[in-house]
């Protein structure tokens, strides 16, 4: 592996040199820095830019306290180092703020039919007006039993650990058919412009600015201006905005009645904190956690205020036992968890159909004679299984597509989704929308025998929960990926908590990554950083002394030095980065790159023809594409040969050129050649995931720009993912053993 730094020129005579990236100036209206207050002005809110900026309303403008702002970096404790929220969708906003809607309510759990009616019950004395539900003197039966639990946990007398895999108490039988399939989440209705109208007067009297009347109109629904009048701290509904801005919202309206200890506010704080953790890929916190953060923003009594919210309905609760069995007549240490309704549902719904498959499957076959090739183990598996997990590198994804050609040799009906297009495959997303695929049968499942599922660690527990109530009864389902790459951006750890269930067979490929690419990221992937032996040139080390330099080398690596050597087209060179903010994020790096290969004027909102972009359509999904022009319907833009038109009121927060991309939005993708830019200022932001997954996106040649020094052996060797808090696992195993204690 060349480390001098005339390696830049890929053993080619010196270039010219490129133009001086410090001309090239970045897109307006950068982001502050994190954990601040953004901007908006007369603007709406921009979008969420992966943590290095916050994209919500001003705080002097809302009229809040920034007392409480430094609590925000910690609101989760453990769920507040997640992954990254990628993407830049318009549908995110703050530090990572989530979607404006509430999750989709499902019906898919039918144990949870009675908590449902108690909520009504509830909600129908909330309307009428009646005092609030006296901590935990309300409540009876499980819901008692597990508020004694919060209490027996946040008294400790019960542990609380770290990590968070164990089953749950009375493990539910898996169903003997499928449930009814998921609904796909919709769009909230457009709100009118009565309704716009109403809260804009209520955002005025509270000094709240104007561009948050169509997101809060949208986010509350048709009596918004009603519900925020009454109750401010709704404002929190709305992506990106913050507590302490909603804290001086509520001030302006109701004067001295807003106070820290309000219950309204503690509420909201409550469904607030764990729609943060989502972002950060958590499907419930557990309980002291939460308790703790709702300390952190003033709630004078944090664990009366979570037992009403879970008086309310408003958040579930969940109970868990650590480690094994006691012996009769000793207690069970236990784990209590507190979740949404949307993202729990999906999270049961998912374990009752991974169950189903691989405990309802009688079908087993005799594929011997195709059990050939790289691929005959995970054939011989797939021959007898109803669910099969296979992992390994980019290499061995050649053996799943052998098994989908051995079953189609045998007259089954097969089907491939990826999380990115690819040659194939259709995505995960055009599979459940109908846009792709081999369409529904007259039940709603999916007209399949095999589906294999590539990218696994990419999927969300609400995708995979749809995916899997979609897959018939006596299919096949594999689950394919590599479990070293950063994990899915939206919530859950679906393949990891698969994988640690042991549920069902695991495949391990041997098949390893070729060349010098393959040596070191299969290296990484152990927390080795090895020097490899590349006699061609296939990785280099460019040393910098500053983030200046590190654009320079960048724009003269995609431009002149990788092209030249390796006779690798511009447009096949990818450069990533830790973050879009900074001086050598994916901002300045692009800006250079367009000012050196597609200079223009940015006519339409920063963009011009042959511009090349990201499409971001919705959060986690990254999609690349040319743009082809503009007109008054919007931005044009060329997918892989589809067209795609991005409204002109979106382009800001979906559209983001895309010479220069972050690993979340280049995960699952691959290219001839990449540049990953490692400036001093990332060192922070590394871990073992990412450079495993920002290294392996190379398929010929890797660069690396690195001006991080010993950060990036140590965040190799050191710095692990980030667990996220997930309940998958522990169902997923309740639900097999409560199959293998089943009678014949």
């Amino acid at each position: 592996m060349s480390t001098d730094r005339e390696a830049a020129q890929a053993a080619e005579a010196a270039p010219p040199p490129a133009p001086d990236p410090d001309e090239a100036q970045p897109r307006p209206a950068e982001d502050p820095a994190p954990g601040g207050a953004g901007t908006t002005g007369a603007a709406e809110p921009p979008a969420a830019e992966d943590g290095d900026g916050s994209g919500v309303a001003d705080d002097t403008a809302i009229g809040a306290d920034s007392d409480a702002a430094a609590a925000e970096a910690e609101a989760e404790e453990g769920a507040a180092d997640g992954p990254e929220a990628e993407g830049g969708a318009g549908a995110q906003g703050g530090d990572g703020a989530g979607e404006a809607g509430k999750p989709v309510l499902s019906e898919a759990a039918a144990e949870l039919a009675a908590q449902k009616v108690e909520r009504e019950r509830i909600a129908r004395r909330k309307a009428e007006r009646q005092g609030p539900v006296d901590a935990g003197a309300k409540l009876s039966g499980k819901a008692a039993d597990l508020l004694a639990a919060v209490r027996a946990v946040e008294s400790g007398e019960k542990p609380s650990p770290v990590y968070f895999d164990e089953a749950p108490v009375a493990p539910r039988r898996a169903p003997e058919a499928p449930a009814a399939p998921r609904p796909a989440r919709t769009a909230a209705p457009a709100p009118t412009a009565a309704g716009v109208e109403g809260v804009r007067a209520v955002l005025a009297r509270g000094g709240a600015p104007e561009a948050l009347a169509v997101p809060a109109a949208t986010a509350l629904g048709e009596d918004a201006a009603e519900r925020l009048a009454e109750d401010p701290w709704q404002l929190l509904a709305v992506a990106g905005v913050r507590p302490t801005q909603a804290d001086g919202f509520a001030r302006a309206l109701l004067g001295q009645d807003a106070g820290p200890g309000d219950e309204r506010r503690a509420a909201a704080l409550v469904g607030w904190l764990l729609e943060q953790a989502a972002l950060k890929g958590h499907t419930a916190l557990e309980a002291p956690t939460l308790e703790a953060a709702l300390a952190q923003y003033g709630v004078p009594d944090p664990a009366e205020s979570l037992e009403q919210a879970i008086g309310e309905g408003a958040v579930l609760v969940f109970q868990e036992p650590l480690g094994p069995p006691v012996a009769e007549g000793e207690e069970q240490p236990v784990r209590v968890l507190v979740g949404l309704e949307g993202y729990a549902l999906a999270e049961e719904s998912l374990a009752d159909g991974l169950a189903r498959l691989a405990n309802t499957f009688n079908d087993p076959a005799d594929w011997e004679k195709a059990a050939t090739g790289p691929g005959a183990e995970l054939i011989r598996a797939a021959s007898g299984h109803g669910l099969v997990t296979h992992t390994g590198g980019e290499a061995a994804r050649a053996e799943p597509l052998a098994l989908l050609a051995a079953a189609r040799d045998l007259g089954l009906r097969v089907c491939l989704a990826a999380h990115t297009p690819a040659h194939g495959a259709v995505t995960a997303r055009d599979l459940l929308s109908g846009a792709a695929g081999p369409g529904r049968d007259a039940d709603g499942q999916f007209a399949v025998d095999l589906l294999v599922v590539l990218d696994a660690p990419q999927l969300d527990v609400e995708t995979a929960a749809a995916l899997v109530e979609s897959v018939p009864d006596g299919a096949r389902l594999v689950l394919s990926g590599d479990p070293g790459v950063l994990g899915s951006a939206g919530p859950g750890r679906v393949f990891a908590d698969v994988l640690a269930a042991r549920a069902c067979p695991q495949l391990v490929s041997r098949t390893p990554d070729p060349g010098p690419v393959g040596e070191l990221v299969s290296g990484v992937g152990v927390g080795e950083l090895n020097q490899v032996d590349a006699p061609g040139k296939e990785v280099v080390i460019v040393p910098v002394r500053d983030a200046g330099e590190a654009v320079h080398r960048c724009v003269q690596l995609v431009a002149e030095s990788v092209p030249r050597a390796f006779g690798i087209p511009v447009d096949a060179v990818q450069v990533i980065t830790p973050g879009h903010g900074g001086s050598a994020g994916t901002r300045a790096l692009n800006a250079a790159l367009k000012e050196r290969l597609n200079p223009g004027p940015g006519r339409f909102g920063g963009f011009d023809p042959g511009d090349r972009v990201v499409h971001v359509p919705s959060p986690g999904r990254a999609v690349p594409a040319r743009v082809v022009s503009a007109d008054a319907q919007g931005l044009h833009l060329d997918a892989a040969g589809a067209r795609i038109v991005v409204p002109k009121e979106q382009v800001e927060s979906r559209v983001r050129h895309g010479w220069a991309v972050t690993a979340h939005q280049a995960v699952g993708a691959r290219w001839p050649a990449v540049v990953v830019v490692l400036p001093g200022d990332a060192a922070q932001a590394l871990s073992r995931d990412w450079v495993y997954t920002a290294f392996g996106r190379a398929e010929r040649h890797l660069s690396v720009v690195h001006g991080v020094d010993q950060a990036l052996p140590r965040a190799v060797a050191e710095v692990l993912p980030k667990p996220r808090t997930t309940r998958l696992a522990g169902l997923l195993r309740a639900l097999v053993a409560a199959a293998q204690d089943q009678p014949e």
